[in-house]
């Protein structure tokens, strides 16, 4: 079927999610449905739920497949968990964190919101505050989205875990890592993570619709009290299913299971800890990209840079989504709108998933032809060569062509 809007040669999509699909995904997915309840699928699956462990960093975490978006996996995380009234700490600081916030209110949940403006990471100060006046742990979780997407901040979930240890404080930590698992180093055992989430389009390639959360046991434990109405998403049901050996207590994405079983071989061929060197690569060289044309990165603080998001602030003679529209129209280059308070002062660029060096490069210099074509004075090519200078320098060999 042709593209509903055509354009020639092959789409520059550089969004923050969805990405790109490499082609053996793609192939993968390019098959008939089946039987979910033939021997084939829940073999598939058993497979698939021991490796995504790999992705959190856990041994001891229980991982769930939803078929639904990021979306659904934040409101399994928090029905599984929580009863509705309770106190939940969350942070605001962009337009996902405070969807999640706002998805945690329409819930019937009472949620303590630490702002930040919005280019900042997480308020640890306020949460200090916070755990050392509740010596009656009337706070029963922490939620917090490690890498904001809208503004490319992403948080520190070690700091958080300390802080929590530190006042033996026993609230459950929630972590968004949406756009963070598979791309940025995340570490669910060591961090005491107790539910983490993310989402098929991101880092892992492949389309939207798997939701993938995973569970330590005191978020397990914690869910055979918890009161909150869940039907859907409710981790029992799958519980069921996994001792019976079906595994599903309803009919899966039989073609997003065989992408997932294609992308997590291509991690594990790569080397999940070669994956998270490839985006810091490309993360820094974007960010001299953007420095070389004089614009800024809307993260504040070099500690909380994103590595696999920039959001560029533009002059204020200029509406980013301009930028966005024209890269479309002309280049057949897809970046990141800005979005809510930043809408129309920021344009992002994407560099997650399975995606290399002289891909990004190429998003690079379309960039800057659209800078040029709506009149910011870039120097074409000074982006281009401060990011190839950078990647000449640090990007090694293909493991598998040495």
């Amino acid at each position: 079927m042709a593209d509903y809007v055509y354009g020639p040669g092959r789409t520059h999509l550089f969004v923050p999610g969805p990405v790109n699909i490499p082609d053996p995904v793609i192939r993968a997915m390019s098959r008939n449905n089946e039987d979910y309840r033939s021997p084939a699928i829940p073999a598939l699956t058993k497979t698939l739920l021991e490796d995504v462990k790999q992705i959190f960093k856990t041994t001891t975490g229980t991982p769930f497949m939803f078929p639904t978006t990021g979306t659904g996996a934040w409101e399994s995380a928090l029905t599984n968990t929580l009863s509705p009234g309770d106190r939940i700490v969350s942070f605001s600081l962009g337009q996902f964190s405070l969807l999640w916030i706002d998805q945690q209110q329409r819930l019937g949940f009472s949620v303590d919101v630490i702002e930040s403006d919005w280019g900042y990471g997480a308020d640890l100060a306020a949460l200090e505050t916070r755990l050392r006046g509740d010596s009656g742990h009337t706070i029963k979780a922490v939620c917090i989205v490690h890498n904001e997407t809208a503004t490319g901040v992403t948080n520190d979930l070690h700091a958080v875990r300390k802080l929590l240890d530190a006042y033996r404080h026993p609230a459950l930590l929630l972590v968004d890592g949406v756009s963070s698992i598979c791309a940025l180093d995340f570490r669910m055992d060591e961090w005491g993570v107790d539910v983490a989430l993310t989402g098929s389009q991101k880092a892992l390639s492949l389309p939207t619709g798997l939701g993938i959360v995973c569970a330590s046991p005191k978020a397990l434990e914690a869910a055979k009290t918890a009161k909150s109405v869940r039907v859907f998403f409710d981790w029992k049901d799958y519980l069921k299913f996994y001792k019976m050996g079906t595994y599903w207590p309803y009919t899966p994405s039989i073609q997003l299971l065989y992408g997932l079983r294609a992308g997590l071989d291509l991690i594990f061929e790569e080397g999940l800890e070669n994956v998270i060197k490839r985006h810091a690569r490309l993360g820094a060289a974007t960010r001299l990209a953007v420095e070389a044309w004089g614009l800024k990165n809307c993260t504040q603080k070099e500690e909380n840079f994103s590595d696999t998001v920039t959001a560029v602030v533009v002059p204020a003679y200029i509406d980013s989504s301009e930028i966005v529209k024209h890269a479309w129209k002309r280049y057949n280059l897809s970046l990141g709108l800005g979005l809510n308070k930043v809408a129309g002062k920021v344009f992002r660029i994407g560099h997650l998933g399975n995606l290399n060096d002289l891909q990004l490069l190429g998003c690079l210099s379309g960039v800057e032809m659209v800078l040029k074509d709506i009149g910011y004075p870039v120097k074409l090519g000074s982006g281009v060569a401060a990011a190839a200078a950078y990647l000449s320098n640090s990007t090694p060999l293909i493991p598998s062509r040495i």
